[in-house]
């Protein structure tokens, strides 16, 4: 199967693009082309369910997309501008305008340009620059560009954003287009081919959702083994059968109050967007009147998909609320904390090593929870904490996180730095400094 890849430029970019990927035959380019890099926007919301893959002509298009939170890091890629991208415009500009000493210049970072002077004699040419990290509106760029050369500041300028080129040239202004390399964009064809063969294999995984019935001490004495109960698990299977068909699984009832949905990553994933898990919960819930957790586990066997499907469902066990928790083939554990479906922080279980393993099972601490403070640590940018604070932080009892606090300064991973006052009442609060 091939990997779907869409390319979003202008006319002549993707033109190029299109001409250096016929060699990459694992890769079917989709093109979609524009005239101004607004429209990127409505390219990716209409096609972004046909793509697996986005190679965008330039930083500019990209940096868009990503402010608009409709691509990532892991799904999208540009060809970077360098110094010998820049170099070739350079001397076609110099031949076609008969030589110049003042060009203005936008995008290309200040730094690639001392390496090119540094490289290369370029005699007394005066670049003044624009240069940006991420995006910056067209209408910007060419203001830049027109002052300067109103001014008589500059004969020349040197673009990397088409609309821009088009703009100044329709104002009477010499203007110059740089554009990627073909080595630049060969390198993000092969980055993109085996991100996508990464992608496929990663989909392939088996996926485990396991829903578990909360039960209180009063259902597991009262109503456990009672013909209602039966009644309001049925009504809960009815939902989860529904859901299953949804993520083309297969649905398998474990125990009492413990139901298993088998699929891939691939579908998963998919229906992982958003606040689907959390709209499933209301909706097992609002039919058979029961409370339920959710955990996902991810493996490249079943059996390693299910050991991690129960361990999620262990850590759902131990919090106060209700979080929808995931764990994947390396152990990381991420727990989505809210119902948009885009709040949620991972943390891995096995970063300590043996040794550190048997110290935390001696203090009788789960490497996880020691983890899970170290990521919120760095999270908040707060070293110096109260076992109040880590409560909130892990939704548990203080009692126990004065416990947990206690066998950390004991390992040499917190340290007492003072005491703080809660109130007119009570005794003074201990405040750490955590030593990860």
């Amino acid at each position: 199967m091939k990997i779907r890849v869409g390319v979003v430029g202008p006319e002549d970019s993707v033109g190029h693009i299109l001409a250096l990927s016929r060699e990459y035959s694992e890769l079917e380019m989709i093109p979609y082309i524009y005239k101004e890099t607004k429209e990127t926007e409505n390219i990716i919301r209409d096609h972004k369910a046909e793509i697996d893959l986005w190679f965008f002509s330039g930083q500019a298009p990209y940096y868009y997309a990503r402010s608009k939170g409709l691509i990532g890091e892991e799904n999208a890629q540009f060809p970077p501008l360098y110094g010998s991208s820049l170099l070739g415009t350079l001397l076609e500009a110099h031949i076609r305008e008969g030589g110049f000493q003042q060009a203005s210049l936008d995008t290309i970072q200040e730094s690639e340009l001392d390496i090119l002077k540094n490289t290369y004699f370029l005699g007394d040419l005066n670049v003044h620059t624009f240069s940006y990290h991420e995006y910056e509106p067209a209408e910007e760029i060419i203001s830049f560009h027109q002052k300067l050369y109103e001014e008589g500041k500059t004969e020349v300028a040197l673009t990397c954003v088409q609309e821009v080129h088009d703009r100044l040239r329709a104002l009477g202004i010499p203007c110059y287009r740089v554009v990627p390399s073909p080595v630049a964009i060969k390198l993000v064809l092969s980055y993109l081919r085996e991100r996508g063969q990464s992608n496929w294999y990663k989909r392939s995984q088996i996926a485990i959702m396991g829903m578990e019935v909360v039960h209180s001490a009063n259902s597991l004495e009262e109503q456990h083994f009672t013909y209602e109960m039966k009644r309001h698990e049925l009504e809960m299977k009815q939902v989860l059968l529904d859901y299953a068909e949804k993520v083309q699984g297969s649905f398998v009832q474990i125990g009492d109050g413990l139901f298993f949905i088998y699929t891939t990553r691939g579908e998963m994933d998919m229906h992982f967007q958003g606040d689907s898990m959390y709209s499933l919960i209301e909706e097992a819930k609002s039919h058979s009147k029961l409370k339920v957790r959710i955990g996902v586990g991810y493996g490249l066997t079943a059996y390693d998909a299910e050991q991690n499907v129960r361990l999620a469902l262990q850590y759902a066990r131990d919090q106060k609320a209700s979080p929808v928790i995931s764990i994947d083939e390396n152990k990381e554990i991420k727990e989505h904390l809210s119902e948009s479906g885009n709040e949620a922080i991972a943390y891995q279980q096995r970063i300590w090593g043996e040794e550190w393993e048997e110290r935390f099972k001696e203090a009788k601490i789960n490497p996880a929870i020691v983890s899970k403070i170290d990521y919120l640590s760095r999270h908040y940018k707060k070293k110096i904490v109260t076992a109040q604070e880590v409560s909130r932080w892990l939704k548990n009892t203080e009692r126990n996180s004065r416990r947990i606090m206690a066998e950390l300064e004991r390992l040499g991973l917190a340290k007492v730095t003072g005491e703080e006052q809660p109130g007119q009442r009570g005794r003074p609060r201990k405040v750490y400094e955590l030593r990860f």
